[in-house]
């Protein structure tokens, strides 16, 4: 079934992440969490190989993305690659379930793994919940005052089999929620009720036919429900549509591609910006992406740039992030520039040998995987920005450009 327009999407949803050792109940915890067959059960270590994620409402906590993952004990042929896909499910969670077997040896060597994955959520400051599970086969007495010793929490005792425990998990995950969350909004305090908001939006071979891209629904949402009017408009219909208009608009959010085109026949009045700015902002470190923009004017044509789109699909042409600011960069600093592309969750663990990471807007990722991504390029020293600050710098206007 395809995604309809009443659907979260998937990056606004709450990501709760469930970790543990093979076999200590991960599954069965999540479907009777759930209350759905969610995940496969079976008697056998190892059943889940790559994290499942699945999308789900859950009273009281809403919209949330389950996220079943491998063991991180796994000892298989293919182990090493599972357990890496835990950990990008790790950086993608907002809330941290580790789960523990009520039948587990309690020790602290035994349990090495499970409290190096506390200590790991602790540093990212994601909330994490201790559930001790089976608890309908062995006695939890013990492996509770050990976590209690431990990391000075108190688990939740639960059995997956019975149900026990369960409205107890999703009310304390409910106290867990960072504060704040889901009140970010888009265009911040740039605009309020009655303000006249023109959206520039080419339609061309990066728009798939038939729909607008995700960015564009979400801030057309946005500023609808902020009561502001709104006019959207192509490129070529954007000086028609401003002739047409009694006053100017207040902020004109355009497609970073025709941020020059746009800047240059835009009354002076009115603020500019565009959907990647924005989305930098809702999404990242802004402050830090404007930062990184300012590296670019030392780059050479001996530098390194990475390229990190969030998004599969196949290149296009005139593709922004394969086409069109390579081709600003080696335009600026030499056609030999080495620029290096990843997409999806791709993304190296060593930034060394890079000059600049430039991120997109990251619609398809939650605010909390982007901020690992910028937590990584800050630890190794590696500046970085985004598509659309590097094309409003490239401009020559990203002083101009306003920012949430």
């Amino acid at each position: 079934m395809g995604v309809t327009l009443n659907d979260t999407p998937s990056a606004n949803r709450l990501h709760i992440g469930v970790f543990g050792k093979t076999n200590s109940g991960k599954s069965s915890f999540i479907n009777a969490f759930t209350g759905q067959e969610v995940s496969i059960v079976a008697d056998v270590a190892g059943t889940t190989t790559d994290p499942v994620y699945k999308a789900m409402e859950i009273h009281p906590l809403g919209p949330c993305t389950i996220i079943d993952t491998a063991g991180f004990d796994d000892e298989s042929i293919l182990g090493e690659q599972r357990i890496e896909r835990t950990k990008q499910a790790a950086d993608k969670s907002d809330l941290a379930v580790i789960v523990f077997a009520a039948d587990e040896v309690v020790d602290a060597a035994n349990m090495r793994e499970e409290l190096e994955w506390y200590r790991f959520f602790q540093k990212k400051n994601t909330p994490v919940l201790l559930v001790i599970n089976k608890a309908d086969m062995a006695d939890t007495k013990r492996l509770f005052e050990f976590l209690k010793k431990e990391t000075n929490e108190e688990a939740l005792v639960v059995s997956a089999k019975t149900g026990e425990g369960m409205t107890v998990v999703k009310d304390a995950l409910t106290r867990k929620v960072p504060e704040n969350y889901g009140e970010r909004l888009i265009t911040g305090e740039l605009v309020g009720e009655n303000d006249l908001v023109m959206l520039v939006m080419p339609q061309d071979i990066q728009a798939p036919k038939g729909r607008l891209i995700l960015p564009q629904v979400q801030t057309l949402r946005e500023l609808l429900d902020k009561k502001c009017l709104v006019m959207s408009v192509t490129t070529d219909k954007f000086v028609s549509a401003l002739t047409a208009l009694n006053g100017a608009p207040k902020l004109i959010i355009t497609d970073s591609q025709v941020f020059g085109d746009v800047y240059e026949h835009k009354p002076k009045e009115s603020m500019l910006t565009s959907f990647s700015v924005l989305f930098a902002a809702y999404k990242g470190d802004l402050p830090y992406y404007v930062e990184g923009a300012k590296k670019i004017d030392s780059l050479t044509e001996q530098s390194r740039v990475l390229i990190a789109e969030c998004c599969t699909h196949a290149p296009l042409s005139e593709d922004i992030g394969r086409v069109k600011i390579p081709r600003m960069l080696r335009k600026r600093f030499g056609e030999n520039m080495v620029i290096d592309h990843v997409s999806g969750t791709d993304f190296p663990e060593n930034l060394s040998d890079y000059d600049l990471v430039i991120q997109c807007g990251a619609c398809m990722f939650n605010r909390r995987y982007v901020m690992s991504r910028i937590e990584r390029t800050k630890e190794q020293a590696v500046p970085m920005t985004n598509y659309g600050i590097v094309i409003a710098h490239l401009t020559g206007i990203l002083e101009q450009v306003v920012t949430p």
